[in-house]
């Protein structure tokens, strides 16, 4: 199995970065020349060719939902964190909810399509290192979310669980986005398996391990206090990772 994922790996590599490449110019155009509806769908048919390719490693990805989610307001998907594939699933399953996400600062520039969307398709870049700016891009970022009813996406654990084994949930970025959107939902998601394509490390990719987007039962943010709020979710969320 390992030596067909040394010659399946490269394929890979080369397949998704050529898709980012391929997919910046698009992006630039959409944006500045038909707007940000363009934009969105230019994105969306980036994130839906970004999870075919997963099938070059024999990884398909599922969504699992039984939930009618709501419409007309603010979702907060929030999500446990395995690894760099779980995004283009999340940004293509839910595209109807136009979903941006709680990013890194680092990631706004340097990758192609990737740094572009977070700049211009209403993302939140985080600096880590300074607070006050972190506070700041979150509270523009959770008005920019109630004022389009989009979905904001944020994976409270911070940093990627590199064993699938989840991280305790840090507060302060869904703390701020439910304060400014509390007619919305939180949105549970578990992801489960992403973390294994890197389970041998950044080469060879791990192969052959379906990865699976849990949805659970939407809760209303308003419905309970916030430290209710956070200890359900991330409840929900743990008890259903493999």
């Amino acid at each position: 199995m390992r030596i067909i994922s040394y010659l399946l790996s490269p394929i890979f590599a080369v397949t998704f970065i050529l898709l980012l490449v391929i997919f910046h110019p698009l992006q630039w155009i959409a944006f500045n020349v038909f707007g940000r509806k363009a934009h969105e769908a230019v994105v969306a048919a980036l994130n839906f060719f970004l999870v075919k390719s997963l099938l070059i490693l024999g990884v398909p990805m599922f969504l699992k939902n039984e939930h009618e989610l709501p419409k007309n307001t603010s979702l907060i998907f929030v999500a446990n964190h395995q690894s760099t594939f779980d995004i283009p699933p999340i940004g293509w399953y839910f595209r109807e909810f136009k979903p941006k996400f709680v990013a890194k600062y680092e990631l706004g520039k340097g990758i192609p399509s990737v740094s572009y969307n977070l700049r211009h398709g209403g993302a939140a870049l985080i600096n880590r290192k300074d607070p006050k700016q972190a506070i700041s891009a979150l509270v523009d970022f959770s008005k920019r979310i109630n004022k389009n009813k989009w979905g904001a996406i944020i994976f409270p654990e911070g940093t990627r669980s590199k064993t699938g084994e989840p991280k305790k949930f840090a507060s302060n970025g869904l703390k701020v986005i439910t304060k400014y959107n509390k007619d919305g939902y939180v949105v549970p998601l578990t992801i489960n398996n992403s973390w294994k394509v890197f389970k041998y490390g950044k080469f060879p990719l791990g192969i052959g391990s379906p990865i699976t987007i849990t949805t659970h039962k939407p809760i209303k943010i308003d419905s309970m206090p916030f430290d209710e709020l956070l200890a359900q979710t991330e409840s929900v969320i743990k008890e259903h990772i493999n």
